[in-house]
């Protein structure tokens, strides 16, 4: 190990309008080596981050207390772009790529090798000729790092998920001189075998020298690739620890300050009769095209959808609910709903929690209980105090105050006030408003993808826990996609696994985990079990 680390943090605090994120923080990082920086939603991890890195929104609000020294001189980053210039990269929780560029565009933006032509010598170098094939090589070979296969010229839109994480990626460590890389969350959108790739892509980088500080909530893939780990809880450090002999049930303990019981029994409940239906599903949706699948999902049951990504899993619940073209037919309880059509879905008693919390599910600048209420009050005239017959109505504050307060306190969500801006949260407690909001329209069916996406092993149970009382007290029916097929496993009756566009399988819940594998892989199909 070198004498002096790489990173080095001393006593850094941060406060937002007087609510303290960070305080007191202290840890360094060696150069090639790996830090797991672990800790529940609001912790304070990506605040840290943004710290490291320079962003806007830590410059705009006064800045941070305490020193940090980066390649052994005291560093203080204005601006992401000097922290880039200094050798650190960063891959954000939310992508932030061109959405119509291609991979290698993406992976070499701002870094495009060029040659002059005549019209520089009169306009200037932003009209130099760009050399799209030293771009294509270049990226080619610094995804093949990666250990993936993601074509240079594929344009980011039409990407599956996973591809757009790795392409992410591949743009931070494609920079020259990279002494430092940060990841949040970056196995969070990835299936289990792809964050396996990703993981032993890590471990080669810091063997190159790289070092690396890996956010995760997916304890196990902590614990199986950092050289040490550092749990912070409530803006605090509480352990900074070598990975050696350490469990995921301990680092889950440090997490949270208590043990976690993960274990659930299963319930019987009554799921007879056929709640939710689909024939001849396609959907067109960029990464995640169906092409023909056909399922019946019983009344009161928990259904799961499963399946590697790209495979066409996220396309069922969007293509249904209109937010992609979509044919085929649905019946809710045999009543036959036109799919792709959002208004007459949410009529008909069915509700959507979208993958992409940020995109579709929230309104960002406004408040927690305005985002709980907003669909139930456009809908159904809830939380509205009507006059003149019914001819128009005004927001009633108390009645969205009072059901914002009650998901706040079932779904401990971390926040101010029901008057916060769902902005300012973090990104699990932002997931957990969008539960709220769907659980607030009291629905029949609840379509809900992702749940778990991006949050701590606390939060995690909080979630689940909900939909299984919302399921097993409500008789709610509900058709859960995941990528973490131990997840659905846990909570789930039934799962269909979808690979290229079709229903590959459906298997109860307790199957062999070899069953699952052997539909994900593709090997053959079975029939849908009772």
């Amino acid at each position: 190990m070198d004498a002096v680390p790489l990173l080095k943090l001393e006593n850094v605090s941060k406060d937002f309008y007087g609510n303290t994120v960070l305080s007191g923080v202290n840890f360094s990082l060696e150069k090639g080596t790996i830090l797991g920086l672990v800790g529940e939603n609001g912790a304070g991890k990506t605040t840290l981050m943004h710290i490291l890195f320079g962003m806007s929104d830590i410059t705009n609000t006064g800045g941070y207390g305490g020193r940090v020294y980066f390649d052994g001189k005291p560093v203080r980053f204005k601006t992401p772009f000097e922290a880039l210039d200094a050798g650190l990269g960063m891959v954000h929780q939310e992508f932030s790529l061109i959405p119509g560029f291609t991979a290698y565009e993406n992976i070499m933006l701002n870094r495009e090798p060029s040659k002059p032509n005549p019209v520089v010598e009169v306009f200037g170098d932003r009209f130099a000729t760009l050399q799209r094939d030293v771009m294509q090589k270049r990226a080619e070979k610094t995804i093949a790092k990666l250990g993936v296969n993601i074509a240079p010229d594929a344009v980011v839109q039409e990407m599956p998920v996973a591809h757009k994480q790795f392409t992410e990626i591949a743009r931070e460590i494609d920079r020259d001189h990279v002494k430092l890389i940060a990841l949040d969350e970056p196995t969070a959108v990835l299936a289990e075998s792809e964050a396996e790739i990703l993981l032993s892509a890590l471990r080669r980088l810091a063997s190159e020298g790289v070092s690396i500080i890996f956010i995760s909530h997916r304890l196990r893939e902590v614990i199986q690739v950092a050289d040490s780990i550092v749990v912070l809880r409530d803006g605090q450090i509480v352990k900074d620890v070598p990975n050696s002999g350490v469990s995921t049930a301990d680092v889950a303990t440090w997490m949270i300050g208590r043990k976690i019981d993960t274990s659930h029994k299963a319930e019987k409940r009554d799921i007879s009769g056929e709640g939710f239906r689909v024939e001849h599903l396609w959907v067109d949706m960029p990464g995640e095209t169906v092409q023909d699948i056909s399922f019946s999902v019983r009344s009161g049951e928990i259904f799961g959808i499963g399946g590697l990504a790209g495979q066409g899993k996220l396309g069922v619940p969007n293509g249904v609910m209109g937010l992609y073209a979509a044919g085929g037919y649905a019946f809710i309880e045999g009543k036959n709903i036109p799919v792709g059509n959002p208004r007459l879905m949410l009529d008909a008693g069915v509700a959507f929690v979208s993958e992409d919390r940020r995109g579709v599910g929230l309104l960002l600048d406004e408040s927690l209980d305005w985002n709980i209420a907003f669909t139930a009050m456009q809908l159904k005239k809830e939380y509205l105090r009507m006059f003149f017959g019914g001819l128009f109505g005004v927001r009633d504050e108390k009645s969205m105050k009072a059901v914002a307060e009650e998901y706040i306190h079932k779904l401990e969500i971390k926040c101010t006030s029901a008057k916060q801006p769902v902005k300012e949260l973090s990104g699990g407690n932002q997931q957990k408003v969008c539960l709220a909001k769907a659980f607030a329209l009291n629905p029949r069916l609840l379509f809900v993808s992702e749940p778990t996406r991006g949050i701590d092993v606390g939060a995690k149970k909080i979630v689940l826990d909900t939909l299984r009382y919302y399921n097993h007290e409500r008789g709610m029916t509900i058709i859960m996609t995941s990528s973490e097929l131990e997840e659905l496993r846990s909570i789930c009756d039934r799962i269909a696994i979808v690979d290229e566009g079709r229903i590959a399988g459906v298997l109860n819940a307790d199957a062999p985990p070899a069953e699952f594998g052997r539909l994900m892989s593709g090997i053959g199909t079975v029939g849908e079990n009772s």
